[in-house]
């Protein structure tokens, strides 16, 4: 495959404890993918059936979604066999990653809930460190979830901080399919 090179590729982060990380780090997915440019969402940890999956499905070729954990709990219910589960799918998903990058298949990669991944120390910060220290300089890359380490937040372009002032949740309002899901 023969991918269009971005001539400076930089890291951008989306994190805080507001709505819109993900819906973020889609858009920037969606321009560029509308610019005729490849794009690699891996999401961790997420498994609920939501909507950017089949708006992803309509920008193909250019815009590819692949999950790994996929989850319907939160990390700290499951059970040791089920952490351990998660852990190997991680790892399957930053070795994706990896290969992506060495055969430079994308302009822009998103490692969407990757900071849960760090929080919950299902892996270490130093191997997303590797990652970003060695990803090819003409390929962008986003990173989102709540808690971004100060390490990354220093390796970064971009970062962006999401603060909630106010939001449904405090009313009892669940998340609504098509608006949060």
């Amino acid at each position: 495959m023969v991918v269009k090179k971005l001539e400076k590729g930089l890291i951008h982060i989306y994190t805080g404890d507001g709505k819109g990380k993900t819906t973020a780090a889609l858009g920037q997915g969606t321009r560029t993918a509308g610019g005729g440019l490849k794009v690699l969402m891996v999401q961790f940890l997420k498994g609920d059936d939501t909507g950017e999956l089949y708006s992803i499905e309509r920008l193909a070729p250019n815009f590819q979604l692949i999950r790994f954990a996929a989850m319907n709990k939160f990390y700290f219910q499951l059970n040791e066999e089920e952490k351990a589960e998660v852990k190997n799918s991680v790892k399957e998903g930053l070795y994706t990653i990896k290969r992506h990058l060495d055969e430079e298949n994308y302009n822009l990669i998103i490692l969407d809930e990757i900071m849960a991944v760090l929080y919950n120390k299902i892996i270490a910060v130093e191997e997303i460190i590797e990652i970003l220290d060695n990803k090819p300089d003409h390929i962008e890359m986003i990173l989102t979830g709540r808690n971004a380490p100060e390490e990354l937040i220093n390796l970064a372009d971009y970062v962006t901080e999401m603060r909630m002032i106010k939001h449904p949740f405090e009313k009892g309002i669940y998340a609504r399919k098509g608006i949060e899901s």
